[in-house]
């Protein structure tokens, strides 16, 4: 990661320290402008997302150091008879685990006292994830699972980078290993072999990175295979920069390029929505460019700044920077309710993040490195290794337990008596408030309050890979009515309210859902366009196959916050598809999507804020855009449940105590669940079922 403390000295190009002749490039035992390099990408790293709200490349930058200096130090352990796995990973444990854990414990006691309860369980399983070095993976997880996305960032998602970072150190000794014993089984130099297999390494990994980030931009961000090649490159530098001789004068204007290329990166590239692709190139090349001009010696080379105490210390803390500041930054905007910083706080931040660096550094990380744990016995670092994630684990133990009581203890039955939800805005109500109670499901289970079906009722299409079907209601044989739910994610919503009543009457219920990709005939979300238009004409023909009784899909969506309700086309070509079939329709009205988050709001700010309560006129127009249109056929019924998501003039976070959203956009399994007994009515009453 940032500032992993491996040692430099004797990097590859001879062991003396020799002050380079005017026009050569001697080799030397000691790179000053290495470690100043990796304080100018930390310091790029903290400015762009403390005040800029952007990545600037600088953990790509760390990336090729490591592969830079890890690769020569095991050339050199592998010339020298081989290289040992224990005591080197062991030191690795040394160096890396003090001060991750002890930012991970801290995080746990800070997120307990100032996160928001809906954040909880998200932060918990990152924790962990982050103290198992798959915090990447995790996050990848998240960035394909569209259900995912209302998770806000989490204090410790910047340990995504750390985590590669440790899975690289466990692969590439093994990788080196490999090479050196099959060179030498075939009478090769093992330098040669394995400076071939790093280009085939950077080739295939380069190739993948560009492929998935065009096609699946944020899982490629966070996947280990779209990273290697930068290891790889810092790898190849490794071996070959021995071998380059510039001229002073030149290497000099590359220094300072380099320097120029990675300050400007984060200003002109958008770094969180291009990389990592052909777009890393831009920092890692910079990066290359420093180590390649090295030390000049001169008055006006880069590496007089770059290797300064004051930047070289900087280099000794931007490992302990980089884990600090970025809870620092999330702890200040969740205290101070605020999502920027401003210059005067964003100082702060800075400030504080170093101060605690610095804490870390000399308290943590160097008296344990330099301690005799796992110097007899390499074994000795495994178990202190094993001992120091103890700490992390109980807590985020110990915090699940808080959570899970929490959501436990406001798991009551929805409905009725105090927590009518959607009834609560029936004529059965009519001037009557319900009792006053805490609003359910609890902040800490909303997040994970979707609507979700059993595997075991479930199957994949042969029509398409992604098309799954869920069975559920009554599933026995001859189902009195048979019903298909199809659509994105606000379809999977309304099974909460569906799925009671198929129970009730003995109706079978099958759901065709895939995040973003509402019924129609084209893709209506342009990032997922490619997916959800072969999704959804699957989707169709299955249908056609099935011939349910009737189908239920959205009749209209809200584009963005705000008053952005439309019916596209393409919903009313598809209803007309399913009439020429003989099968009917029931057409939901869109819920509305806010600019904020309702029950976080309502946390914050209490029962009755009139900002958590956003003007029903700015959501929804008074006439929705579906009755409007010409062609629509005659077996579409609509449903409109926009009464019992709002009041006449509001649409507050808290109905009947239930919160109603679960996000900005999502309404909540639990309210969905107080809504099935007017589905039923409004079902029947069309119907006559």
């Amino acid at each position: 990661m940032a500032g992993v403390t491996v040692d430099v000295r004797g990097v590859p190009g001879g062991a003396g320290a020799v002050v380079p002749a005017e026009g050569a490039q001697a080799a030397r035992s000691y790179r000053p402008e290495l470690q100043g390099l990796r304080a100018l990408a930390a310091l790029l790293v903290v400015a762009y997302h403390v005040w800029f709200d952007r990545v600037s490349g600088g953990v790509d930058v760390f990336f090729l150091i490591s592969g830079f200096l890890v690769t020569g130090q095991l050339v050199r352990a592998s010339s020298r008879g081989g290289i040992r796995f224990g005591p080197l990973w062991g030191r690795m444990i040394k160096r890396l685990f003090p001060a991750a854990l002890t930012v991970l414990v801290a995080v746990v006691a800070a997120s307990v006292l100032l996160l928001p309860e809906d954040r909880w369980l998200q932060t918990i399983r990152e924790v962990v994830a982050s103290a198992l070095y798959v915090e990447n993976w995790r996050l990848a997880a998240d960035s394909v699972d569209y259900f995912a996305e209302h998770n806000t960032a989490s204090v410790v998602q910047h340990y995504w980078s750390l985590s590669i970072q440790g899975q690289f150190y466990v692969v590439w000794p093994l990788l080196v290993a490999l090479v050196a014993v099959a060179a030498r089984a075939a009478g090769r130099s093992p330098r040669a072999v394995l400076g071939g297999t790093l280009t085939v390494v950077f080739a295939a990994s380069l190739t993948y990175s560009v492929r998935l980030t065009a096609a699946d931009q944020p899982l490629a961000y966070f996947h280990s295979l779209t990273r290697v090649w930068e290891f790889a490159l810092g790898g190849l530098l490794a071996l070959a920069i021995q071998t380059i001789v510039l001229p002073r004068g030149l290497r000099i204007v590359l220094g300072w390029a380099g320097v120029a290329g990675l300050v400007a990166c984060g200003m002109v590239l958008q770094v969180g929505s291009s990389f990592p692709g052909f777009a890393a190139l831009w920092p890692t090349g910079a990066a290359l460019l420093v180590l390649v001009a090295g030390a000049t010696h001169s008055r006006v080379g880069a590496d007089l700044v770059l290797g300064s105490r004051p930047l070289e210390y900087l280099g000794n803390l931007s490992y302990a920077l980089y884990l600090w500041h970025w809870p620092v930054l999330l702890f200040y905007l969740v205290v101070r309710d605020r999502t920027e910083v401003g210059l005067v706080g964003g100082a702060g931040i800075v400030a504080l993040s170093l101060a605690l660096a610095a804490l870390t550094y000399h308290l943590v990380e160097e008296p344990l490195r330099r301690s005799r744990i796992g110097t007899v016995r390499s074994r000795g670092a495994y178990v202190f290794g094993a001992l120091a994630l103890v700490p992390v684990l109980v807590a985020a133990g110990a915090w699940q337990m808080l959570a899970t009581e929490r959501a436990a203890a406001s798991a009551q039955a929805a409905g009725g008596g105090a927590h009518p939800g959607a009834l609560a805005r029936t004529p059965a109500y009519a001037g009557e408030a319900p009792a006053e109670a805490d609003p359910v499901p609890s902040l800490v289970a909303l997040p994970e309050d979707w609507v979700n079906f059993s595997s075991g009722g479930c199957r994949y299409s042969p029509r398409h890979e992604e098309l799954q079907l869920c069975t559920a209601g009554y599933t026995g044989p001859g189902p009195s009515r048979r019903i298909v739910l199809v659509g994105d994610s606000h379809m999977q919503q309304f099974a909460g309210a569906f799925l009671p009543v198929a129970q009730r009457r003995g109706w079978q219920l099958t759901t065709m859902l895939k995040g973003a990709c509402p019924f129609s005939t084209v893709a209506e979300v342009p990032p997922h366009s490619p997916a959800c238009a072969s999704w959804t004409d699957a989707a169709a023909a299955e249908i056609l196959a099935l011939r349910p009784d009737a189908v239920v899909t959205l009749a209209s969506r809200n584009v963005r916050p705000g008053r952005t309700e439309v019916t596209p086309p393409g919903f009313v070509e598809r209803w007309r598809q399913l009439a020429a079939a003989g099968i009917r329709v029931f057409a939901v009205r869109d819920n509305a999507k806010h600019d904020f988050s309702p029950p976080r709001c309502y946390a914050a700010k209490g029962p009755g804020a009139p900002e958590c309560a956003t003007p029903r006129a700015e959501l929804f127009a008074p006439t929705a855009p579906y009755e409007t249109l010409p062609g629509v056929p005659p077996t579409v019924t609509f449903l409109d449940f926009t009464d019992q998501f709002c009041t006449e003039t509001a649409c507050p976070p808290v109905v009947g105590n239930v919160f109603v959203h679960m996000d900005p956009g999502h309404i909540s399994g639990t309210f969905m669940r107080t809504l099935a007994p007017l589905v039923e009515q409004r079902v029947v009453a069309a119907t006559g079922w």
